[in-house]
Formats: structure tokens, C-alpha cells, sequence
């Protein structure tokens, strides 16, 4: 997916269906994939313990796999994808190396950060629209950074509302999620303000008029994301059960998934 979505910031940044079938587009999708990869490995490597509670199925944590088998996957993925980045020159390499900085240190201490923890994650999802941008030399304001925008919220929303359910495993770690540090009600309330925002970010485009003739397209097909975080919102405030946060975490990924495309559509409409 961070990869596509590399693909999804070139293909608004130039509204041209045939950048999505060019070079730079795999190599791209090479990078975001790359280093995405990176960062979920080393995730494993340091999450073993917490995962041994939370998600014992994981690889590591139920020992199909060893810790050196990982770290020797990690390594070649992360340097294929500073060498691809580094091909397409030197703002790209830049963006990688700090794409895979940020997911390193995630992973080995800032998770512990609580908000700001999340706030990495949620980074990481937006970076990947940005650099589409970037690899074309685009640097003004349009669809791909607004895009990375909207994604920031909602990743950022996403993870306040997982950290609910992993109560229990994130005390092994002191990962200071906001429902192990304020309680689950005010992790509750921040997670619903931050879908909000992304409901309302997701009007950015069509306040810049940058949609054209794609802005009834783009209102059509933003209005099915929208309604799916408007839910998210009511649902999550009416929670009763901890678990349940984990339905709606997916819920909350369709929706970033649906307003992704409604994005590239009305960008490949302009």
C-alpha cells in the first residue's frame, strides 16, 4: 500500500494517466515498498515481547522465525530502497533516508512517546504522496500534499484508537499510548476529533479550487469516505468494549483506502 500510494502522489501531481505506467513510477513504487517493508520488520524485531501478548501469531513472536533470519532481511530491503531513491536523485534519497529514519526510531523508542508516537506513524503514511510529488520536482501545494494531509489525520486517528485494545500489551513496553496514560474515554474523544478533521481536510481541495472539472466526481466519491469516519466517530464514542476498537481500526483503513481513491480519480480528471 505505501507503495501504490507513491504512485497515487505522482498521478495527482501530474494528472497524467501515463505517469502511472512510467519509470519513475516503479521506481517509486520500489522505494515506498522498500522501506515500508524495513520499517514493519524492525517493528517485529522490537515489538516481540509486547506481540507475545497482543498478536502471538506473529512470526517472531511464535518463534517460526528468529530475530538474526529477521535482521537479515531488514538490512538488504532498506538499502534497495535508499539505492532506488538515490537513482532519482537527491531530494528523493533525502526523503527515503528520513521515511526510514522515522520508522527505525518508531520502532526502537518513539511508540513509547505516546502521541507523538503515533504521530510518526501517522508521518509515515502521508510521506509516501509527498515523495510522488517530489520525484516529479513539484513542490507547490496541490491534490498529493493535500492527500498526505487527510492521510496524516486519519492514520493518526487510526492509531489512537488501536492503542485502546493493546492496553494490556503496551504496559510490558510503558508504551505510552493516550488510553494507557489519560484513559481509554479521552483516547476515545481524540481519536473521534482527529476523524473529524480528516472529514474536514478532505474539503481543502475543493476550497483551493484545485479540482476543475473533476469537483462533482471528487464530491461524489469523497462523500463514501467521509461518511465511513463520520461512523467511525459515533462509533467510537459509543464503545462499550475495549475489542471492539479492532473493528473498527479496520474500518478505519477502508476508509483511508476509499478516500485514496477518490483522490486519484479526480486528480487523472483534471
Amino acid at each position: 500500500m505505501v507503495g501504490f500510494a507513491v504512485v497515487v502522489g505522482i498521478a495527482v501531481s501530474s494528472n497524467q494517466l501515463a505517469q502511472i505506467l512510467s519509470v519513475k513510477s516503479l521506481l517509486g513504487f520500489l522505494t515506498g515498498f522498500s522501506i515500508s517493508s524495513f520499517s514493519m520488520v524492525t517493528n517485529d524485531i522490537y515489538d516481540v515481547g509486547v506481540d507475545k501478548v497482543n498478536q502471538p501469531e506473529r512470526p517472531l513472536a511464535n518463534e517460526k522465525i528468529s530475530i538474526k533470519q529477521a535482521e537479515g532481511l531488514a538490512i538488504p530491503i532498506l538499502v534497495m530502497g535508499l539505492a532506488v531513491a538515490g537513482l532519482l536523485g537527491v531530494a528523493t534519497f533525502a526523503i527515503a533516508s528520513i521515511f526510514a529514519a522515522i520508522g527505525w526510531y518508531y520502532n526502537y523508542h518513539g511508540k513509547e512517546l505516546g502521541l507523538a508516537g503515533n504521530a510518526l506513524v501517522a508521518l509515515s503514511l502521508a510521506i509516501p504522496y509527498i515523495y510522488g510529488a517530489v520525484e516529479l520536482e513539484i513542490y507547490s501545494i496541490n491534490l498529493a500534499y493535500l492527500l498526505a494531509l487527510t492521510s496524516f489525520l486519519a492514520g493518526l486517528g487510526r492509531e489512537v484508537l488501536k492503542g485502546i485494545s493493546d492496553v494490556e500489551g503496551d504496559k510490558i513496553r510503558k508504551i505510552r499510548t493516550v488510553a494507557l496514560v489519560h484513559g481509554v474515554n479521552t483516547a476515545k474523544h481524540t481519536a473521534s476529533a482527529l476523524f473529524m478533521s480528516a472529514v474536514i481536510s478532505s474539503s481543502f481541495p475543493v476550497l483551493a479550487d484545485l479540482l476543475g472539472s473533476s469537483l462533482f466526481v471528487y464530491l461524489e466519491l469523497v462523500s463514501i469516505p467521509d461518511a465511513i469516519f463520520l461512523y467511525l466517530v459515533a462509533r467510537t464514542m459509543m464503545m462499550k468494549e475495549n475489542s471492539e476498537s479492532l473493528r473498527l481500526k479496520g474500518i478505519a483503513l477502508l476508509g483511508m483506502l476509499l478516500g485514496l481513491l477518490a483522490y486519484l480519480v479526480a486528480g487523472l480528471y483534471i
